[in-house]
Parts: structure tokens; C-alpha cells; sequence
């Protein structure tokens, strides 16, 4: 069976982009999709996204990690998604879609796609990390020597690790680098590796920064090695809401496979 391919990427965060409104491809099938996102025997991705029908609203947007599971949400490939829908032309300039934590609202605004994020009512302070969900679960931990820590391998533990076990944390090691931006990497359960960027990861760091006093700003510049994200947000109470991912997305490719 052939199947037609898009792949999207926002910041380095690479996807195969399946159009699946007619509900032809097996979601079930785990191995394939796993196939499909290895970058040896496959296309090569850090995760599968089908754009499929909503009897509602503009589309929904149904998300599988690289190892062929259906995940928790995932910023980028929201925004991406979003990109997605105007290139077949489903949508314009604005949308809204369901997603697997819910629904979200986008908007495309000079070559940038921002994406709503669901509100975040509780972030915990630990000893020397914070853990908060923003659609997925994320661990965030200030570090000094960023540049060349060994993020697959310090992650990986973490990831693993008390209280995670098994369900597991993405997990995100951050560097202030001044009053309103962070460097940030994230090691990406599912991906099992370092990705380039994390949409989630970076959100997660943004409101992290900003609960703990690193940034008075409620707009946030995210330095990743895939590229530089935004995220603004207004804080309430001890949570967050109006919380914006903000950046590029773009087609790389079409292809069959």
C-alpha cells in the first residue's frame, strides 16, 4: 500500500505529516509507524501526525511518537499541524483543533504559527528541579555547563528515574542567558534522544523561569538547537493561562513511500 507523505518541520522538531480524513491508515499498527518515523529504513522523524476530520470543528490532530505510540501532546507538531491544514487549504489564517489534551486555538502571523497551550494551574518546586505538565510532563532544571552536558545520558537516568519509572518525564536542562531568554535542551521520552527542539519542553521552561523568579517577563525567548521559539502567557494565581507557542513551522518535503 502506498502512502502519501508531508514532512513539517518547526525548529529542528521533524514530523511526517499524513492526511488521514479519509481514514485509511492503520492507526494500530505500531511497527509501522515506527518504520515510517526511523531515519535509516523509514522517512525519518521524531514523531507521525494524521490530520483527520472533527464533526465540529476545523480538524483533529492525533499524534504518535517515534516509537509508534500514540503520545501526549506535542507543541511543535501542533504548530506544524496548524501549517499543515493552511497548505491543503482547511484553514486560513486562524483555526481550532482537538488534540489529544484538548482543544487548542491557532493562528498563522508573519511566516510564524502561534499556538494556544492549555492552562497550567500547578507547577511543583522540588530540591533542585520543577515539574509541571504542559500536555505532556516535564521535568526543568537550571544548568551551568549546558553547552556540553550529556544530555542523553543525564536525561535518560532522569527520565527513568524516581518518581518517573516507567510512564517517565521529558526532561529539560536549561541556561539563563538573560532577563527574558534561556537556552534550552530536552531529552524527549518516546524519542528516547536529545531533539533538536521541544514545543511542551520549551513552554514548561518558559513558565519554570518565571514561578521561580529567573524572569519577570511574561514573554520569553527559548534558544533550542533547532532555532528560537516564544512563549508569552499571563500568570494566575499560582498557574498560568492565555500561554502562546510562538514560531516557525515549515514543509520540508512531499513524498510517497
Amino acid at each position: 500500500m502506498k502512502t502519501e507523505f508531508y514532512k513539517y518541520q518547526g525548529t529542528g522538531n521533524d514530523f511526517v505529516m499524513i492526511d488521514n480524513r479519509q481514514e485509511s491508515f492503520d492507526k494500530s499498527n505500531i511497527e509501522l509507524i515506527a518504520k515510517l518515523c526511523d531515519r535509516r529504513f523509514g522517512i525519518g522523524a521524531d514523531g507521525l501526525i494524521l490530520l483527520e476530520n472533527h464533526p465540529e470543528i476545523d480538524f483533529k490532530m492525533v499524534y504518535f511518537n517515534a516509537d509508534g505510540n500514540e503520545s501526549s501532546m506535542c507543541g511543535n507538531g501542533g504548530r506544524c499541524i496548524m501549517a499543515f491544514a493552511n497548505f491543503l487549504g482547511i484553514v486560513k489564517q486562524k483555526a481550532t483543533f482537538e488534540a489529544i489534551d484538548g482543544l487548542h486555538h491557532a493562528v498563522i502571523e508573519n511566516d510564524l504559527v502561534k499556538l494556544q497551550m492549555q492552562d497550567v494551574k500547578t507547577i511543583e518546586k522540588l530540591e533542585n528541579h520543577l515539574f509541571l505538565n504542559t500536555g505532556s510532563p516535564h521535568h526543568v532544571q537550571l544548568e551551568s555547563n549546558l553547552e556540553i552536558l550529556g544530555v542523553k545520558e543525564q536525561g535518560r537516568r532522569i527520565r527513568y528515574g524516581a518518581p518517573y519509572f516507567k510512564e517517565g518525564s521529558n526532561v529539560n536542562f536549561v541556561k539563563k542567558l538573560n532577563a527574558d531568554s534561556f537556552l534550552v535542551r530536552t531529552y524527549e521520552r518516546g524519542v528516547e534522544d536529545e531533539t533538536l527542539s521541544c514545543g511542551t519542553g520549551v513552554t514548561a521552561v518558559a513558565l519554570a523561569m518565571n514561578y521561580i523568579g529567573e524572569t519577570e517577563k511574561n514573554s520569553v525567548i527559548l534558544k533550542t538547537p533547532g532555532g528560537q521559539l516564544e512563549v508569552s502567557f499571563k500568570k494566575n494565581g499560582t498557574g498560568y493561562k492565555n500561554i502562546w507557542l510562538i514560531g516557525p513551522a515549515t514543509l520540508v518535503f512531499k513524498g510517497e513511500i
